[in-house]
């Protein structure tokens, strides 16, 4: 090397983690014994100018990468430390500004399977959202006064969770019936209604219960009622009921057929006749 001249040599500065855009990385770890840590990226939720949200503006914390054994209740005591916490919603996509339905039935609602989540975290206050994104971890999941159920005891509450209860069950079968009367009602009120009131074509609605006695009609609709109880009849009438009139029928038939078949026989003959040449 040269003399005279001097190497720059640049200092590595530290750097975080990476993450995504206008998010800040969290590491959470599940145990105080654990070695690596899991990421989660946080960040103050926004919308676009015009878009509706059901999430409280200025007091909502945005979180992604949230793993299946960190709930509900976890999240919150995480964040506590931040500020009061007023709820706590996990979802498995980022959800628009509409609610989400609620599932038909909460006894066999089936539970999405266990993945990584985005959440919602809803402060009392403003002031508890940058707390919460300017915290430095690792936090931790499981301690000792509040631990996290793993392997079988996990799979134990799953299963007590996942049985029905009877008295439960019984009351949203005896709303779901008593509903279902209600509705019942209502459409067999509406069909009384509008039993036997012709149309603007004079087409009259009838349903299992039949018409009404005493209701006016129209006369189209009564003139067409007529023709159908006539072709109706029609219908009803039994040809050659007797044997001898079925014997008579069949005899007719055959002496129209062979009377046919003569009258064919003469004209083919004709026909022949007058085909023949005849020179002189």
């Amino acid at each position: 090397m040269a003399a005279g001249k001097k190497m720059c040599v640049k200092e590595k500065t530290p750097e975080g983690p990476p993450s995504p855009p206008g998010y800040r990385a969290l590491p959470i770890k599940f145990s105080r014994e654990q070695a690596s840590s899991h990421f989660l990226y946080v960040r103050e939720h926004r919308v676009r100018g015009g878009a509706r949200s059901r999430w409280p503006p200025e007091r909502t914390l945005f979180v992604l990468n949230v793993p299946p054994y960190c709930l509900e209740g976890c999240l919150a005591r995480l964040f506590s430390v931040c500020g009061p916490v007023q709820s706590v919603h996990l979802h498995e996509k980022p959800e628009a500004g509409q609610p989400p339905q609620e599932p038909p039935s909460a006894q066999f609602c089936p539970k999405p399977e266990p993945g990584f989540q985005v959440a919602y975290v809803v402060f009392r206050t403003s002031a508890a959202v940058p707390k919460a994104t300017a915290l430095r971890g690792p936090l931790v999941i499981s301690a000792q006064s509040h631990p996290v159920k793993t392997g079988i005891e996990k799979w134990a509450a799953d299963y007590a969770d996942s049985l029905v209860d009877p008295e439960a069950l019984r009351q949203e079968v005896d709303k779901f019936m008593a509903d279902y009367d209600k509705k019942m009602a209502a459409e067999d009120a509406k069909a009384e209604a509008e039993e036997g009131v012709p149309d603007e074509e004079g087409w009259v609605k009838v349903t299992r219960r039949g018409r009404q006695p005493g209701l006016p009609r129209a006369e189209a609709a009564s003139l067409r009622l007529l023709e159908k109880e006539k072709r109706k009849k029609a219908r009803k009438e039994l040809l050659n009921f007797y044997a001898w009139q079925h014997r008579e029928t069949q005899r007719e038939h055959l002496a129209r057929l062979r009377k046919k078949f003569e009258e064919d026989k003469q004209r083919i003959a004709l026909l022949r006749a007058q085909r023949k040449f005849r020179p002189y």
